[in-house]
C-alpha cells in the first residue's frame, strides 16, 4: 500500500533532488576531464582550487559573464525555447527514478523518489521524446547550416535508437509484470538482478542509451570536425550552458534508469540498511558514468551511415528477439 505523502514534503524533496542532480552534473564535467586526462597521460584541471575541485564553479562564472549573442536572422522565441526545453525535460525525467525505499523522519514519511507512478517507465520515454525537440528546434531556429545539419542528425539518430532503447527494456517489464520502477526494483530484491537474465537487453540499453545522449562514439549531432558544434553552434553563454547541462543530466538519468532496471536499484549486495540505500544507488550510477567516460576516451566516432546501419540492422533486431524470447520463456515457465 502506498503511503500518503504531504505536498510540502514532495516540494522540498523535488528542490533537494534537483540541486543534487545539478551538483552531480557540475562535478561530472570535472570527473570526465580528470579521467580522460589520466587515460591520456596528463593531469586534467588542477589549477582552480585544491586538485582542481573549484573548476566547475570557474566554468559557471565564465559562462555567466559571456555575452549572450544571437544570429540576426534567428527566430527569437524558438531560439530561446530550445535550450530551456532541453534542460527542463532532462531535470523532470529524474523525478520518477527511485533512489531508496522511503524513510520515516520525525513522524513524517519521505518517499524514495519524487513521484511514484504506475507508468513511470512510459513517462520517462514520453518526456525524453519531448526533450528531443529542444535540440531540434534550437538547431533549426539558429539560421545556420551547421546547426541545421546537427538538428537533422539529432532527429534521425533519436528516432532510430529510441525504438531499440524501448524494446531493450521490454524484457524487464515482462519479467517484473509492471511499468512501475518501484515495483521493478522490488522484483529484483525478491529474485536476482535483471542484468543476469537480461544481459542482452542490458547491453542493447547501454549502446542505444549512448546514442540517445549523443555520447561518443555516437556523437554525430555535434561532430566538431564536420559541423563546428552541431545544433548549438550559434549558442553562447548560459544558453550553451543549458544545452551542456541537459546532455550531462540526461547521462545521469540514463545511468540511474539502467541501475533501476538491471542492477537492482538501490539494493546492495546482501542486507542493505534503509539509510544506506542512496549510497548504493549513487555508487552504481558512478560506475556506469565511468564506463561512459571510458567509451568516449577509447572509441573513435562512427561514420553516419555506420551509425544508422548499426541502429536499424543490429540493435533493433537483437532487442526485438530478446523481447520475444523473454515473453516465450515467461509464459512457458
Amino acid at each position: 500500500m502506498t503511503q500518503r505523502v504531504d505536498w510540502w514534503v514532495s516540494l522540498l524533496q523535488a528542490f533537494v533532488v534537483i540541486n543534487i542532480v545539478m551538483g552531480g552534473f557540475a562535478y561530472l564535467t570535472l570527473a570526465e576531464r580528470k579521467v580522460m586526462g589520466r587515460m591520456q597521460l596528463r593531469y586534467g584541471p588542477n589549477r582552480v582550487g585544491p586538485y582542481g575541485l573549484l573548476q566547475p564553479i570557474a566554468d559557471l562564472v565564465k559562462l555567466l559573464h559571456k555575452e549572450s549573442f544571437r544570429p540576426a536572422a534567428a527566430i527569437d522565441w524558438l531560439y530561446l525555447l530550445g535550450p530551456f526545453l532541453a534542460a527542463f525535460t532532462a531535470l523532470a525525467t529524474f523525478s520518477v527514478i527511485p533512489f531508496g525505499p522511503g524513510w520515516e523522519i520525525a513522524g513524517v514519511y519521505v518517499p524514495g523518489q519524487v513521484a511514484d507512478l504506475d507508468i513511470a517507465l512510459i513517462l520517462i520515454f514520453a518526456i525524453g521524446s519531448i526533450g528531443a525537440y529542444g535540440f531540434i528546434v534550437g538547431g533549426w531556429a539558429s539560421d545556420s547550416k551547421y546547426a541545421l545539419l546537427g538538428a537533422m542528425r539529432t532527429c534521425a539518430q533519436l528516432v532510430s535508437y529510441e525504438v531499440a532503447l524501448a524494446l531493450s527494456v521490454l524484457g524487464v517489464v515482462i519479467m517484473a509484470g509492471s511499468l512501475s520502477l518501484t515495483e521493478i526494483v522490488a522484483a529484483q530484491a525478491d529474485s536476482t538482478w535483471y542484468v543476469l537474465p537480461q544481459i542482452v537487453g542490458f547491453l542493447v540499453f547501454l549502446l542505444a542509451g549512448t546514442a540517445e545522449t549523443s555520447r561518443a562514439p555516437f556523437d554525430l549531432p555535434e561532430a566538431e570536425q564536420e559541423l563546428v558544434a552541431g545544433y548549438h553552434t550559434e549558442y553562447g553563454g548560459m544558453r550553451f550552458g543549458l544545452y551542456s547541462m541537459a546532455e550531462y543530466i540526461n547521462l545521469i538519468t540514463l545511468s540511474g534508469l539502467c541501475v533501476t532496471l538491471f542492477l537492482g536499484g538501490w539494493h546492495g549486495i546482501g542486507f542493505t540498511p534503509d539509510w544506506l540505500a542512496p549510497a548504493w544507488f549513487v555508487a552504481k550510477v558512478a560506475v556506469l558514468l565511468y564506463v561512459f567516460i571510458w567509451m568516449r576516451t577509447t572509441l573513435p566516432r562512427l561514420r553516419y551511415d555506420q551509425l544508422m546501419r548499426f541502429g536499424w540492422k543490429v540493435l533493433l533486431p537483437v532487442a526485438t528477439l530478446n523481447a520475444v524470447v523473454t515473453a516465450i520463456l515467461v509464459v512457458a515457465l
